[in-house]
């Protein structure tokens, strides 16, 4: 009878084993990012702010797409950019797939940034990229959700002022999550990379 019951226990046991290998053997694997993952977070969750083209935009309105979003301003002289030709980069090699990236640039200059400077801005890099732009406290409030740091530096004239700002990218999954940060400086290949699994990740 001990026997009998060992053999059981046994048996059981084997079977629970079994099932939790076919269990983790079907759960979708999470990718491995380039960038900081930081999915789950409880901010910068939307952009309720207006395109250059005067059209009111959220990031649901990008649903099926993935979505990086920068911060910075046109008359920023490298970081901006530099990013910005980098996210342009991103979407050639995607090739196919290019279409699926949607590339959004977040001013922290309105004053000078203007629909009509942020549209030829956006030009120069991708005609599908879009910049987003709004009332001086509208971008406080979008900037402290997404924990944005930037401040206006006085220059020798009234407009020649710079624009101390965070640099860094945000990437949000088809589904319209917040998955992968971005430091400036990590590259056009580690973005591509973390744009690619994003598209290729199972729903």
């Amino acid at each position: 009878m001990q026997k009998r019951d060992a053999l059981k226990r046994i048996a059981a046991g084997a079977c629970l084993v079994s099932a939790t290998a076919i269990f983790s053997a079907c759960s979708p694997q999470a990718p491995t990012f380039q960038g900081v993952d930081v999915t789950g977070a409880e901010y910068a969750r939307d952009l309720p702010l207006t395109d250059h083209n005067g059209q009111p935009r959220h990031l649901r309105d990008f649903a099926g797409k993935v979505v990086v979003v920068f911060f910075g301003y046109t008359q920023c002289p490298d970081v901006c950019p530099t990013s910005m030709s980098e996210l342009a980069e991103v979407k050639r090699a995607l090739g196919d797939q290019g279409g699926k990236l949607q590339g959004i640039f977040v001013t922290v200059d309105p004053e000078r940034d203007t629909p009509e400077v942020l549209k030829a801005y956006m030009a120069n890099f991708d005609p599908s990229f879009l910049a987003l732009t709004g009332t001086p406290e509208q971008l406080a409030a979008v900037a402290k959700d997404f924990k944005i740091y930037y401040k206006r530096v006085e220059g020798q004239t009234p407009t020649s002022y710079t624009m101390d700002h965070s640099a860094g990218s945000y990437v949000y999954d088809p589904a319209g999550r917040l998955r992968v940060y971005h430091r400036y400086g990590s590259g056009a290949q580690a973005l591509a990379s973390d744009v690619r699994a994003l598209l290729n990740e199972a729903p």
